[in-house]
């Protein structure tokens, strides 16, 4: 069966709105909850970019039930990995175990801002790799001292460690990913239906002999309105830069550079790649490729602060309802 999530879209909405949408979220049946962790928003409009990991401490406490995953923290540049180590141990504690950590290579977007430069992909899977094998040692509770290509950790320690292990989700996005990262994650994440990428993931563990199954999470934005137009409108003002591609996406620096390389992006052209308006079978239409390409677990974008809530209130059970319908 199938699992749904609702997303925490830091970078369009504030810290306190993003902990009562998890709470609604919890309220209205979702099975997990996944936060976005950025330094900027993709464009200036969406307005906002929390801190994540506060965020997550905070919906944590809030919520009793619901699964929770960082969507995804990029842990080689802006943080280093002992710091990623310590919070996601920290969150999961709180969260009583419902904590996956999710990591990723990160964009130029929210790395840029220490001053380290922007290395290429291939240098970024190594720093990736190395970052999580500094995790999990650390994650351990045992004293570690470690020297590797990319980063050094003296003598370093996490004094809370959670009774439930953390485990680790890692986002793939073709081939060489998946074949330098599979055997070190847990979980698979991946914004696009890509069945190659799930089946070479799962034949990648699977060739181990030794490494249980584990689940697949894609992501799908979505803009519910009663008034079709206005979700038309916002969809085109707040996630027009989805269409550039992760290639493009992973690049770019800074809110404006995603708007000049989105300014010709039409608002019909956003409308026929994100479900937009009230009709809920379009977008439960939105989520089949990913369960046809073996996805085992699928989060929804609301896209835009308003609204946020009345989604929530009048969609999220409905939708639900269709969704496990057509999935479980």
């Amino acid at each position: 069966m199938a699992r749904f999530g609702y997303t925490l879209m830091t970078e369009q909405s504030g810290p306190r709105e993003l902990v009562d949408y998890a709470v609604s979220a919890e309220q209205a049946g979702f099975d997990f909850e996944v936060s976005s962790d950025h330094f900027s928003p993709w464009l200036a409009s969406q307005g906002h970019a929390p801190n994540a990991w506060p965020v997550l401490g905070a919906v944590a406490h809030a919520t009793e039930t619901v699964e929770l995953y960082s969507y995804v923290t990029c842990p080689t540049i802006r943080y280093h990995p002992a710091i990623v180590a310590q919070q996601a141990a920290t969150v999961q504690i709180m969260a009583d175990g419902r904590f996956t950590l999710g990591l990723g290579s990160g964009e130029n977007l929210n790395e840029h801002v220490v001053g380290r430069g922007w290395p290429t992909m291939d240098r970024r899977l190594d720093m990736l790799a190395e970052a999580i094998k500094v995790i999990r040692e650390l994650l351990s509770g045992e004293l570690i001292d470690f020297r590797g290509e990319f980063f050094e950790v003296s003598s370093a320690r996490i004094w809370d460690v959670p009774e439930v292990p953390v485990t680790i989700a890692v986002s793939m996005t073709g081939e060489k990913s998946v074949e330098r990262l599979a055997v070190a994650a847990d979980h698979l994440i991946n914004v696009a239906p890509d069945r190659a990428v799930v089946e070479g993931w799962h034949r990648c563990r699977q060739a181990t002999g030794v490494l249980p199954e584990g689940r697949a999470i894609g992501q799908v934005p979505v803009c519910w309105d009663p008034d079709r137009d206005a979700a038309v409108e916002r969809a085109h003002d707040q996630f027009r830069w989805f269409g550039g591609g992760w290639a493009v996406n992973a690049d770019l620096p800074t809110p404006a550079g995603f708007a000049a390389a989105s300014r010709y992006v039409r608002p019909e052209d956003v409308a026929g790649a994100i479900p937009c308006g009230p009709d809920l079978d379009a977008i439960v239409a939105a989520v089949a490729p990913f369960v046809d390409a073996g996805y085992t677990d699928v989060a929804l974008v609301q896209i835009g602060d308003q609204g946020q809530q009345q989604f929530l209130d009048e969609a999220a059970k409905p939708l639900l309802a269709a969704l496990r319908a057509e999935f479980g």
